[in-house]
């Protein structure tokens, strides 16, 4: 199991501290020179507009705000964990498309569903298919089988991973989160993330059907299998079937062109 980079867990600890100043997160990322670059990039990109240059992390975090820089750290060691090349036929353009507006849908839908936290859900909706990233680099042969008996038989993948390798890719991924001692409930979000009736929690909800939604835009890795309808414990907390979640949410194509930026860092 990779380890997660240190400077993100020092800036994830200081993040669930409700004392933490900015001050402090800026000293964190100044410290690792990958994060600071690659946030400066993220700022200064054409999606932002900004009139004129941002050139230092403070600045940055007082114009994106704290929640979207420790978002956008997470994000940038998620893509800098991706290994470049692999053997099993994976896309990790795709993957980090789906994972990155799944995070971001999943963050709306929280303001929908009542106890949810939306940083939470990002992170969870971030890290949900990581597992699939493991089973990539390290059971390449296998996972590639995985992939076709996903494609020919129209099954969603981690019903053939369950069939090839034993373990679908929301166990492994939990482990992998549990590993990065991370909360005890984003855990078993990524462990029963196809089981919501086995784990009927608001963030379970939210990146149950942010994943379902990020599908429907086909937004990076769909897959072959029908998108299927909301089981009725997630209907139950936001109120409504697949098709009126997304009326609800409205225009996403905003959430698309930020993933699109997210995912180039």
């Amino acid at each position: 199991m990779p380890a997660f980079p240190k400077s993100v867990q020092k800036i994830l600890a200081l993040t669930r501290d409700v004392n933490c100043s900015p001050k402090e997160l800026v000293q964190v990322i100044d410290k690792d020179p990958v994060v600071t670059i690659k946030v400066l990039r993220v700022v200064n990109s054409a999606y932002y507009g900004l009139p004129k240059k941002i050139t230092s992390i403070n600045h940055a975090v007082v114009f994106l705000g704290f929640n979207s820089i420790k978002n956008l750290a997470l994000s940038i060691a998620a893509i800098g964990m991706l290994p470049v090349d692999n053997a099993a036929g994976f896309n990790g353009q795709k993957y980090l498309m789906h994972s990155l507006a799944t995070a971001s849908v999943a963050k709306l839908l929280a303001v929908r569903v009542a106890a949810a936290d939306p940083m939470d859900c990002f992170i969870a909706g971030l890290l949900h298919d990581f597992g699939k990233v493991v089973i990539a680099q390290f059971m390449p042969k296998k996972f590639r089988m995985a992939l076709e008996a996903s494609q020919w038989n129209e099954i969603p993948l981690h019903l053939a991973l369950r069939q090839v390798v034993g373990v679908d890719h929301a166990v492994v991924g939990a482990m992998l989160v549990e590993k990065w001692r991370f909360a005890a409930d984003l855990v078993e979000t990524i462990r029963h993330q196809y089981n919501p009736e086995l784990m009927d929690t608001p963030m379970v909800s939210c990146v149950y059907a942010a994943n379902l939604v990020s599908k429907k835009m086909e937004a990076g890795l769909a897959g072959p299998a029908p998108v299927p309808e909301l089981p009725p414990v997630v209907a139950a907390r936001l109120g409504g079937s697949i098709t009126e979640v997304i009326d609800w949410l409205g225009d996403l194509a905003p959430v698309l062109h930020e993933a699109r930026q997210f995912s180039k860092v």
